[in-house]
């Protein structure tokens, strides 16, 4: 008869379980500067706490941050209308079709926004007599639809991207399968494929939310009245730098409340796949 150990369940003394490496130290220094630079920032805005700069610029910072908010969900939502015939040239098997959604797709994504912004808004200043012409001029001259304008291209190339990958993703047994009870095309895509997809671009998708909430304060630079908008006009009035820290303090609690309904959101809709 051959006996075996059993497994020690001994733990190992603490001084081996909690060795400090370097990559600890360093990650430690990190944690202690990050809360010095956070408790040095609410000091600052605390002491530096004015009345009466908050009764004449808040209610501006308050009508800047409907602004943006409204700028960002036209802008995604026109970016998802354009997006789903996009993503469908990018899965067409057709070179044409194929070549031209891959060459919107590469221009937007591949240049800056804020180039993008600066071509649409005075780039239409050079063809004035044009787009008065065919009765556009009234949208080109105002600088919030040009942002409205840019922004949806420019999330719709991301978003085409996202959900032609997210079909990609679904295996091509589906496919096969659906064909083998004759399921037509565009039942196949809107009952079987899109469903399952979805659920693969929900958190890309809540990662270009977010993005378009930061990028919205390239709007400012064309004088379109956003939070940033509304930062920069306090700041030239009154030389204040706390306007431009709350101002980053809006921008990351609005973050993180979308952030946090995006993931209650996600829980939410992939429920069944954790049981």
């Amino acid at each position: 008869m051959v006996y075996v150990d059993a497994p020690s369940t001994e733990r190992p003394p603490a001084a081996v379980r909690r060795r400090w490496t370097g990559a600890r130290a360093a990650g430690l220094m990190l944690m202690v500067l990050w809360a010095l630079l956070g408790l040095s920032i609410i000091y600052m805005l605390v002491m530096g706490y004015d009345p009466e700069k908050v009764a004449k610029y808040g209610p501006r910072i308050l009508s800047g941050i409907w602004v943006t908010l409204h700028l960002v969900a036209l802008s995604l939502l026109l970016g998802v209308l354009i997006s789903i015939p996009v993503a469908a040239g990018r899965l067409s098997h057709n070179p044409i079709i194929g070549g031209i959604a891959f060459g919107y797709s590469y221009f937007f994504r591949g240049t800056p926004l804020l180039a993008q912004t600066f071509l649409v808004y005075y780039g239409a200043g050079q063809f004035t007599a044009e787009l008065k012409a065919i009765g556009l001029w009234v949208f080109f001259k105002d600088a919030y639809f040009c942002a409205v304008l840019t922004f949806s291209l420019n999330t719709a190339a991301y978003q085409a991207e996202i959900l032609a990958g997210a079909i990609r993703s679904v295996p091509s047994g589906q496919w096969q399968a659906a064909d083998s009870l004759g399921l037509r095309h565009v039942v196949t895509m809107g009952k079987i494929i899109l469903p399952q997809a979805l659920i693969t671009a929900l958190r890309p998708y809540g990662n270009e939310v977010i993005l378009m909430i930061k990028a919205s304060a390239i709007a400012s630079i064309i004088t379109v009245l956003d939070l940033m908008g509304q930062t920069r006009y306090a700041f030239s009035k009154s030389y204040d730098l706390q306007i431009y820290i709350w101002a980053a303090v809006i921008y990351l609690v609005t973050v993180e409340v979308l952030r946090r309904l995006w993931d209650l959101m996600e829980r939410r809709l992939t429920r069944h796949l954790r049981r």
